[in-house]
């Protein structure tokens, strides 16, 4: 991967997104953010980012309704999903990968557990 990985930050909470964004660039990425679950679908389909980070409660689509139409076009069915989520943490274990994401991270989380996920998921030398 000689570019930069592409990282979509999808969340309708605009500290959290600041959040995340603080912890993602030190890995070197491009970072988009989106507020809403259709901004964060248009964003998606149009750079096609190596990572999504996916809240699940969001206006407009959640994020399962954003997985779950992700997973179902050939084009972008492999892009790695990265569930954040405050739904609870047992709920987000059985929910993630029903609907087919590569991993998922309860909020609150600590910066370093988000990191070695994204790491994981990008194939990026920890």
């Amino acid at each position: 991967m000689s570019e930069k990985p592409v990282i979509l930050i999808a969340d309708d909470d605009p500290d959290l997104r600041s959040l995340v964004r603080l912890h993602v660039e030190l890995l070197d990425c491009e970072v988009l953010e989106a507020n809403d679950g259709a901004v964060a679908l248009e964003t998606i389909l149009v750079e096609q980012p190596d990572l999504v980070i996916l809240d699940v409660m969001m206006p407009e689509l959640t994020g399962w309704e954003i997985l779950r139409y992700i997973r179902s076009k050939e084009a972008i069915a492999d892009m790695k999903v990265l569930m954040l989520t405050g739904i609870g943490e047992t709920l987000n274990e059985l929910s993630s990968p029903i609907y087919g994401a590569d991993d998922y991270l309860d909020k609150p989380f600590k910066g370093e557990v988000l990191l070695d996920k994204v790491r994981k998921l990008l194939g990026l030398a920890g």
